[in-house]
């Protein structure tokens, strides 16, 4: 029986898909309702740039994310583009979603910014399971 291993190219894809939807969601798509829920304004972002740590953490918690992904589908042997998909999805509602949904309202952060950031989580999961599901790999 061959035994799927980790695809480093799809992880490689799915990382940059997840960048690439990071700039789409936190941009055009929900930018200004985030900035407004986190009390951010352009002229506080502009005069108080993130810096490169920001990125270099953004980057090694992604990689990490995506791998970890990639590991687990080697264990429950994911077989297709909508397991995968289904399975990153459950992991980001479960695991991810959920985890920003409480901690919202505990530090009682507006409600809506748990479905943007939990939101995105769920997705970019969603499709670098799709992705990783289907390009596998095996010995």
């Amino acid at each position: 029986m061959e035994q799927l291993k980790i695809n480093h190219a799809a992880v490689w894809v799915s990382v940059v898909l997840m960048f690439v939807l990071g700039f789409l969601w936190f941009g055009m798509l929900f930018g200004e309702q985030w900035m407004e829920l986190v009390g951010l304004d352009m002229e506080t972002v502009e005069a108080n740039p993130p810096g490169a740590m920001i990125w270099i953490s953004n980057t090694v918690a992604t990689i990490i994310s995506v791998y970890t992904l990639a590991w687990l589908f080697t264990k429950i042997n994911v077989g297709s583009a909508l397991q995968g998909a289904m399975t990153g999805l459950a992991i980001g509602f479960a695991f991810v979603f959920l985890s920003h949904m409480i901690g919202g309202l505990f530090s009682q952060a507006p409600y809506a910014l748990a479905w943007i950031n939990g939101g995105h989580d769920m997705v970019a999961l969603a499709i670098s399971g799709a992705v990783l599901g289907a390009w596998r790999k095996y010995d």
